[in-house]
């Protein structure tokens, strides 16, 4: 176990959370925020990749296709929030997970009828391929170390949108008292649609982020909503500030996990048992982190303000 692959998967682990982060902050706003819980947050993660193929191709330019594609999550997300999650509101819980849940089926053949069945690719933007010298022996990627400080910038504002805006102040009381909120003036309706549509936006910006390393396929988003679940729990629902700490946890301890937990079991057993558990425990790390959180911490790391 050298010291230069520690560092790579470290580096892999907070590419992962940066995603992660991109996906949850969205599911989390629209969870504490609207009381909503949004099944299909996945595959706007997975159309963000799938518009920004096809961007990226009419234009010419990954970073002419880039806000062409958030534009059209952006839309995207105003028409679903219309069509299917404005219904939900004050429904019962049980009821938002059904709606979405067949929005994600409905959205998954779309794309195979639109973009076909088979892995498509965003190409490399030019100015970030290559890889950079981070120490003797050690070349990582440009684009991958690009992606982590993106998302560490989007974390940057998104706190001080949240915290320091009007808009932001109007998210956090519509969270905590959303009649109050309407009995003032203040459209309630609108508010809400914006903050999904907004969360839409990130989770399209992380898929546009990671198609150019990540196979655009139908389905993409399935895996990375149970993880972003994860982290909104472990986090606290609706805090930004809980997803950000909980997505690099949880980033981390996956890729770690993976990477190094069987060679670690093979220090206390023997060379066939720690093959055969260590992947299973590894893949279950993330799960009894956020069990352990769940007895401890009921509210998450982080809770938002009740």
């Amino acid at each position: 176990m050298s010291t230069t692959l520690v560092l790579v998967q470290v580096l892999n682990g907070l590419q992962l959370g940066i995603l992660l982060f991109l996906v949850a902050a969205g599911l989390t706003l629209v969870f504490g925020v609207m009381d909503v819980i949004n099944l299909a947050h996945g595959v706007q993660y997975m159309l963000g990749a799938y518009l920004m193929v096809t961007a990226s191709a009419v234009t010419g330019s990954f970073w002419l296709g880039l806000p062409l594609a958030l534009a059209a999550a952006l839309v995207l997300g105003l028409v679903l929030e219309w069509l299917v999650i404005r219904p939900l509101y004050g429904r019962d819980h049980l009821e938002q997970v059904l709606a979405t849940f067949g929005v994600i089926l409905f959205v998954n053949e779309g794309v195979k009828l639109v973009w076909g069945a088979g892995p498509r690719a965003i190409p490399m933007p030019e100015a970030l391929s290559g890889s950079i010298r981070l120490m003797d022996g050690l070349n990582y990627p440009v684009y991958r170390l690009a992606l982590v400080a993106a998302g560490l910038a989007v974390a940057g504002l998104l706190y001080v949108l949240v915290t320091r805006t009007r808009a932001g102040m109007l998210v956090r009381a519509g969270a905590s008292n959303a009649p109050m909120v309407s009995a003032l003036g203040v459209d309630i309706g609108a508010l809400f649609a914006k903050v999904f549509a907004f969360g839409a936006m990130l989770a399209a910006f992380a898929g546009a982020m990671a198609g150019p390393i990540l196979s655009v396929e139908p389905g993409m988003g399935d895996g990375l909503l149970i993880l972003a679940f994860v982290v909104i729990v472990i986090g606290g629902i609706g805090s930004i500030r809980g997803a950000f700490v909980a997505a690099l946890l949880v980033g981390l301890i996956d890729t770690l996990g993976r990477s190094f937990l069987t060679d670690l079991l093979k220090l206390v057993l023997s060379a066939s048992a720690a093959t055969q558990a260590g992947p299973a425990l590894a893949s279950m790390t993330v799960y009894l982190l956020m069990a352990g959180i769940l007895i401890f911490r009921p509210r998450g790391l982080f809770p938002a303000p009740a």
